[in-house]
């Protein structure tokens, strides 16, 4: 008796065309039947946004490149394309999303659409790993060991699963990693800087640039220092809001009517 292919849909948020998510389509593809549900223009950094103020399209795009893999493009967010691949193709068994262009570190989390689109499988109840990569100092990358490491990984999520609200967070490192460390969310952030131009017109207008610090760069501990060491990254991510250990402290203080 021939065991059924476990099924897995695959989002990003660089695209349908990125070079990330034919890699780890293609990579997924070797043990699994795989559907691509992604953008179909870049939408870095918009975090875990719903679309419900105007239609949404769904559409096969043999010209993705993704040869025998379904793909389909979505002119939403990240989240828009997990909810319409999983009620339009089905449930998949597991909900990939990357590789993407650049790593997603330390409070990275609360604004990547990549992992956005992990949240959005979790919510619907499917184990989900969002992958991310550093580029080399060139600007280039190399996705090969990446996307053979991720569809490791993957099987081990479909043989294990993952506790309920949790998600894996995965970084690889520009070139070859030299090892696996599974670590905690980082301090890495970006410290805000707003750069005031004016246009031809003498409108004023405003550009949000940033600069990058982390803290703890240097603990591998950490997804950032284990990025930073060569080191492929992975992190337990658990969706919880609630901040538990002030709950009793609160309750004391906060004003009666």
């Amino acid at each position: 008796m021939t065991t059924p292919r476990p099924r897995i849909l695959v989002a990003n948020d660089d695209g349908i065309f990125s070079p990330g998510i034919k890699a780890l389509a293609q990579a997924m593809s070797t043990f699994a039947d795989v559907i691509v549900s992604a953008p179909d223009v870049e939408q870095s950094a918009v975090g875990h946004g719903i679309t419900i103020r105007r239609p949404l399209r769904f559409k096969h795009t043999a010209s993705a490149g993704f040869g025998d893999i379904p793909a389909y493009r979505v002119d939403g967010t990240p989240a828009d394309c997990v909810v319409l691949g999983v009620h339009l193709t089905g449930q998949p068994d597991l909900v990939v999303s990357g590789i993407n262009l650049g790593p997603n570190l330390g409070d990275d989390l609360t604004h990547s659409g990549t992992v956005a689109a992990a949240i959005e499988g979790m919510s619907l109840g499917i184990p989900a790993i969002a992958f991310s990569q550093r580029a080399t100092p060139a600007g280039e990358y190399d996705f090969a060991p990446g996307a053979a490491y991720a569809a490791r990984l993957a099987q081990t999520v479909l043989t294990r699963g993952l506790p309920p609200r949790t998600l894996l967070n995965v970084n690889f490192p520009a070139h070859t990693p030299t090892g696996v460390r599974v670590t905690r969310v980082g301090e890495h952030r970006w410290e805000d800087r707003l750069v005031t131009r004016h246009d031809p017109e003498g409108r004023e207008y405003h550009w949000v640039s940033g600069t990058s610090t982390a803290p703890d760069a240097h603990d591998e501990a950490t997804d950032y220092g284990a990025v930073e060491a060569g080191l492929i990254s992975v992190t337990p991510v658990r969706i919880d809001l609630t901040a538990r250990d002030l709950l009793g402290d609160l309750a004391e203080h906060v004003p009666q009517l």
